[in-house]
This record gives structure tokens, C-alpha cells and sequence, in this order.
């Protein structure tokens, strides 16, 4: 971010990027409020791919563009198909769902609010005065985000890295236990029904 010039530029003159990004923000906020509320789970993660791909709008404004395609590839592309392959696999219903839903859905909605009434205040807070320089360099390019990311941020990010790959093998063993476990209660079905039936005691 840039501190540019604000004279003859405030809120009561809105650029064209800006309304752009006002009505992406309230279509996401209407996606995101109704995969909160939806009794179809199937409709949720649908409109869960909205709700993120607003967000990968909302980063393209901001002339973030790499981590606008991060969005795209790792939530839309990766989590939401593991959600719905998910749903598939346990064998949810299509239909409108009577259980999915929660009786704490007042407290839920109160620390709903509070969480988004703590972040408008600390990011108008914090960026009262700042304004992006949409003519000068494009600050969330994967050139200056790369920097960014190896210059002050590697360690972090190689922790990170550990730990995926700790709940990738640990992924990995807990379904190897399960098919194994599956495997010896299928074989001992098949040596009950193969065993041959008692005989008749003799009078």
C-alpha cells in the first residue's frame, strides 16, 4: 500500500474500482449469509464457491492478483471439491436437511457481528488516510508477494509446510487402518459363510 494524494479524492467521490468493489463486497456478504442459513447442504458448498470467488474479486481490485489466483486454485479449486466429494462419499442428502441446523443460532449471529464489528474498526482505524495507488506498481504481484514471503516470512512458511505434510501422512495411516480393519472384518464374514453348516444332532 502507498499513501497517495488525497486531495479531490474522498468517499463522496468514488472511483469506478471502488463501486466495483462495494458491490462485489455485498454480493459476497449475500453469498456468504446464505450458506450460513441454507438447510441444503449441497446448496452451501455451491454457494461457498461464490462466496470465494468474490473474495478472489475483491483481491483483483486491490491489484493483488497473485493472491487472487492462490484463492482460486486452493479454495475454490481444492477445498470446496474435497467439501463436495465429501458429501458424496458419506452419502449426505440432496434435499433440504430438518437436522442441519443449530439451536445457537442467536449466539452465533452475536459473535458473527462482534468479530465483523472488531475488524471495520481496526481496518478503518488503521487505514484512515492510506489509499492504493492503482497507477503505481501492483503491490500483490508474485514478484513483490515472493519477496515479501522468503525474505521475512521463511521460516514460517517452511513450519507450515511441515506441518501439511504431518496431517498428510497421518491422513494417510488412519484410512491405511481403516481398510485394514475393513479388509479383516470382510474375510472373516467370508470364512463364516464358507464354513459349512452344523449337522442335525442324531436322535
Amino acid at each position: 500500500m502507498t499513501l497517495a494524494a488525497t486531495a479531490g479524492h474522498g468517499f463522496l467521490s468514488p472511483t469506478g474500482v471502488e463501486i466495483a468493489f462495494v458491490l462485489v463486497g455485498i454480493a459476497t456478504l449475500g453469498a456468504a449469509v446464505i450458506t450460513v442459513t441454507t438447510r441444503q447442504l449441497v446448496h452451501a458448498a455451491l454457494w461457498l464457491v461464490v462466496t470465494l470467488g468474490g473474495v478472489a474479486v475483491a483481491y483483483l481490485l486491490l491489484t493483488a492478483e497473485f493472491i487472487a489466483w492462490v484463492q482460486v486454485l486452493i479454495y475454490v479449486g481444492s477445498v470446496v471439491v474435497l467439501l463436495l466429494f465429501g458429501l458424496m462419499l458419506t452419502k449426505a442428502p440432496i434435499g433440504r436437511s430438518p437436522d442441519a441446523d443449530s439451536g445457537n443460532r442467536w449466539a452465533a449471529l452475536a459473535v458473527a457481528l462482534a468479530s465483523a464489528a472488531a475488524l471495520v474498526w481496526v481496518v478503518v482505524d488503521a487505514f484512515r488516510a492510506t489509499w492504493i495507488n492503482l497507477d503505481g506498481p501492483a503491490q500483490g504481484s508474485t514478484e513483490v508477494t515472493g519477496r515479501s514471503l522468503f525474505q521475512y516470512w521463511v521460516l514460517p512458511f517452511e513450519a507450515l509446510s511441515v506441518l501439511l505434510l504431518a496431517a498428510l501422512v497421518g491422513a494417510i495411516v488412519l484410512s491405511r487402518k481403516t481398510d485394514e480393519g475393513k479388509a479383516s472384518v470382510a474375510a472373516l464374514d467370508n470364512s463364516a459363510s464358507r464354513a459349512p453348516a452344523p449337522r442335525e444332532e442324531q436322535r
